[in-house]
């Protein structure tokens, strides 16, 4: 019998997903490639373009002979792609760089020049930080020194713009795609003019600003032939769909996601801006918009304390010397600002810190406060968006660090709420998936998609740690504005 399919693109940091979903999410196959990185001149950070063009036709043809698809099985395919990524290309649509990805942070003068002089209207008016991460500054950068590349430029794309150009045909970026630049303005719905003069950029060398159900058809470029004639749907950021993937789509719904890095976002209605800049504002469309915040901090500072410690076992074995210490790490408490940040502080020179050292503190001191420190830095994200959307109301949690019952235990305590945990880890592909599904007219809404999402299991806070917790973020809190004066 014919089955009902979609795909779901993911393009990543450090690789392309694609997976293959029935229309009620369950997961028929998955095919993942590894991206490699370039380290450059110390803070340089690029891709090959075409690498991940290869990589993105060769995972989606791999799960379609892996799943034995035929031919009308496939109703769609859906994109999502991490943000802040910049190629320029000359007036054939051929790379003159690489892929800039957001971890590139040349542009760091430049942002924090922009910061000190006109960095507060800015991001008034575009919702989105000023750091290096975003092809604004990464833009600024190439103005100020004269790059070539940029000189030399037609077009200026995203890799996921490259990749529909280089598929469909169309020169279209999506809203969230187009908000994370730094260029587009947020309540005007439309690239900034006074931006673009800044940058020394055209409105003809960007791409037409679309919703993120815009349906392309005609595969100009494929080796795909199962693909041939599918309607594709350019889909959204991964930040959005991974909310989206998730179900925390509704009022006072939070996601998060900690992996290597992590993230915690949610979607309001209309638009809001944090004062404090704490926090982003990117558009999805022309109704709602996501407000969050990243952090470079998750997963990768356990890795780091691991190496530090010279420890021998499993990172589950890690995590559980955790267990052998009380809340609050016995009054140590960790700054995980160990590889720099960006949520809440947008600092790239951010250090990490110990605070509270003292000769009773053993090896599962140093471990617990790690965590808790990672926690309360989310946490620290979490009230920024209690300011702007009001109470949290329900938490749902993903990625490498969920499968850890100890931290999601630790999550609960923390914030003080039942925590959701999801039985997925493809939510920004099934996020892209849906979009697809809605933009093919498949099904009526993006609300739907709850009726798809399968839970692993409800942590309950205990409130006595949580008022625990609550005093020791009091202390994170005074302790870290007192630091931050330090990363100059």
């Amino acid at each position: 019998m014919s089955r009902e399919l979609v795909i779901g693109l993911d393009l990543g940091t450090t690789s392309v997903k694609a997976v293959l979903f029935t229309v009620n999410g369950k997961l028929i196959a998955e095919m993942e490639k590894l991206i490699e990185s370039k380290y450059l001149n110390d803070n340089w950070v690029e891709q090959d373009p075409e690498q991940i063009a290869m990589f993105s036709e060769q995972a989606m043809s791999e799960i379609l002979h892996k799943a034995n698809v035929h031919e009308g099985e496939v109703l769609t395919v859906g994109f999502s792609c991490a943000m802040h990524s910049l190629i320029c290309l000359d007036e054939q649509m051929n790379p003159l760089t690489n892929a800039i990805i957001w971890a590139d942070g040349r542009s760091s003068e430049q942002a924090e020049d922009i910061m000190k002089t006109n960095g507060a209207n800015i991001f008034a008016k575009t919702g989105t930080p000023i750091h290096p991460m975003t092809p604004f500054m990464k833009l600024l950068w190439m103005k100020k020194t004269n790059y070539v590349p940029y000189v030399k430029s037609s077009y200026f794309m995203s890799i996921k713009e490259f990749l529909l150009y280089r598929w469909f045909g169309e020169r279209v970026v999506d809203y969230a795609m187009a908000s994370a630049t730094g260029l587009f303005n947020i309540h005007t719905y439309d690239w900034d003019d006074d931006l673009l003069t800044l940058v020394g950029v055209k409105r003809e060398q960007l791409s037409t600003i679309v919703e993120p159900t815009k349906v392309i058809t005609q595969w100009s470029d494929t080796k795909i032939p199962l693909l041939e004639g599918v309607p594709c749907v350019i889909g959204s950021a991964d930040g959005q769909l991974a909310n989206l993937g998730s179900g925390a789509i509704s009022p006072g719904e939070v996601a998060i996601s900690v992996g290597t890095s992590g993230a915690i976002r949610q979607f309001i209605d209309g638009v809001k801006i944090n004062k404090r800049l704490e926090t982003f504002t990117y558009a999805f469309d022309k109704r709602t918009a996501i407000i969050g915040g990243p952090t470079n901090n998750g997963g990768i500072v356990l890795q780091w304390l691991k190496e530090l410690l010279e420890y021998d076992g499993s990172m589950e074995e890690l995590i559980h010397e955790a267990s052998k210490a009380e809340v609050g790490s016995d009054g140590l408490l960790f700054f995980p600002y160990v590889n720099g940040e960006r949520a809440p502080l947008w600092n790239q020179k951010a250090k990490g810190n110990f605070f509270g050292l003292s000769m009773t503190h053993k090896q599962h001191h140093l471990v617990r406060a790690v965590l808790e420190g990672i926690t309360l830095n989310l946490y620290q994200i979490e009230q920024s968006l209690v300011e702007m959307a009001g109470e949290s109301k329900k938490i749902y949690v993903n990625g490498g660090l969920s499968r850890s019952s100890f931290w999601i235990q630790m999550v609960a305590d923390v914030f003080g709420k039942n925590i959701y945990v999801l039985d997925t880890h493809h939510s920004a592909a099934w996020g892209g998936a849906w979009t697809a599904l809605v933009g093919i007219g498949r099904v009526n809404s993006f609300k739907e998609i709850k009726e798809t999402i399968q839970l692993k299991e409800v942590v309950v806070p205990d409130l006595e740690r949580h008022q625990a917790y609550q005093k020791a973020f009091e202390r994170f809190c005074v302790i870290g504005k007192d630091l931050g004066k330090h990363f100059i």
